[in-house]
């Protein structure tokens, strides 16, 4: 047998060989698809590609979150975001669509879809004199960010609306924060474009605003963006079989009614003179010319008013008297000298009505809101 080795080791040879072959092929594939992805950035494409609103029903908000309870998670592609949302759905021709652009009670924390802003407006039929139906469609994202908002505006634009109804708090106005919400930062291009094309006072150089490098628009640097892609589709099963799309905790902590002898808002330590510079409504006059001939309704949503210790000096958690009662005169003031839709709803929600923030409404404290928008809506 010993004088057939020859050809055993040749074989064994001849083996590795082609196992080094296989593996160096591999490699060299490996290597030209991660620098094709780089080079062609296909992940706008990808985003487009999803199971909602084909294989399954289009989702009544954007999806945000990690819990996995709530067979939902936080992207940051606008077109995977939009792509499982139900707007990217046909308009039908008796529709009157409206998008409600807005934070985190905009989008409903705690609140089931139907209980939402959209999905109370929409329980109530409202109908316009020409016979078409209003149809809101839940645009919010729960972070606090004019610029994000706008952001947001401008994706949905393409979906053709008849009119948008954008909801805000002074919380979102600080110009410090404009940049702060990961959606801005990992949509680069877009927030420069509209740094750009409305002059806002962003810095378009801010570190927040770096652009990807070559490594991080490979396959293997957008491994996480491809696989949160993935986990939303299959997420998507469950989420039409439960109709869950946030995690709703057994017991929350209530929004606070009692304070500290504290004057400070955000980085502001003292009571000061607010002005146009401090706060961003030059991204408000961005999102009014984006808009175009679309009508735009601009609304100071309802915040909780404390009436518990130190009240005097402070609305809630989040603000001073000083520092929002100076927004409110701010505010009302560019709406009259810019001639905007402008509705200040700030105490028009009884207290007990919210839940675990300053901004978040209960069910029922969300049907009085909803009552009141959809009658300015059909009356606009």
């Amino acid at each position: 047998m010993s004088s057939w080795g020859w050809l055993t080791e040749g074989i064994a040879a001849y083996n590795w060989r082609f196992v080094a072959r296989v593996v160096v092929k591999a490699g060299l594939l490996f290597v030209l698809l991660n620098v094709a992805h780089a080079l062609l950035e296909p992940m706008p494409l990808i985003g487009r590609l999803t199971l909602h609103n084909h294989l399954l029903p289009g989702r009544a908000r954007l999806p945000y979150g990690e819990h996995p309870a709530a067979y939902n998670l936080s992207v940051d592609s606008l077109e995977a975001m939009f792509a499982t949302h139900e707007i990217s759905q046909p308009k039908a021709a008796d529709e009157f669509r409206v998008l409600l652009i807005g934070d985190s009670a905009t989008w409903g924390v705690l609140l089931r879809p139907e209980d939402t802003l959209a999905g109370q407006i929409n329980a109530m039929a409202y109908m316009l004199d020409d016979g078409r139906t209003v149809r809101a469609y839940n645009v919010g994202h729960p972070m606090l960010s004019l610029t994000k908002d706008l952001l947001l505006l401008d994706y949905a634009m393409q979906y053709t609306p008849d009119m948008i109804v954008w909801l805000m708090t002074l919380q979102s106005f600080e110009r410090g924060r404009q940049l702060d919400a990961a959606l801005v930062q990992r949509n680069v291009p877009q927030v420069h474009n509209l740094i750009v094309s409305y002059g806002l006072n962003l810095d378009a150089q801010d570190a927040r605003l770096s652009e990807p490098d070559f490594f991080e628009r490979t396959i293997i640097g957008q491994r996480r963006v491809l696989a949160d892609w993935l986990r939303l589709q299959l997420y998507g099963v469950m989420w039409a079989a439960t109709g869950i799309d946030q995690f709703y905790p057994e017991a929350y902590t209530p929004r606070a009614n009692d304070f500290e002898a504290d004057l400070s808002w955000l980085s502001y330590a003292l009571p000061q003179s607010l002005t146009t510079n401090e706060l961003a409504f030059d991204v408000i006059a961005a999102g009014l010319e984006r808009a175009g001939d679309v009508p735009l309704l601009l609304i100071n949503e309802p915040i909780f008013i404390a009436d518990g210790e130190n009240s005097e000096l402070r609305y809630n958690f989040w603000y001073p008297r000083w520092a929002y009662d100076a927004y409110r005169v701010l505010y009302a003031a560019q709406a009259e000298t810019y001639g905007w839709r402008y509705l200040d709803l700030w105490d028009a929600i009884a207290s007990d009505e919210f839940t675990d923030s300053p901004v978040h409404l209960t069910s029922q404290g969300m049907r009085q809101l909803a009552e009141i928008i959809g009658t300015v809506i059909t009356d606009f």
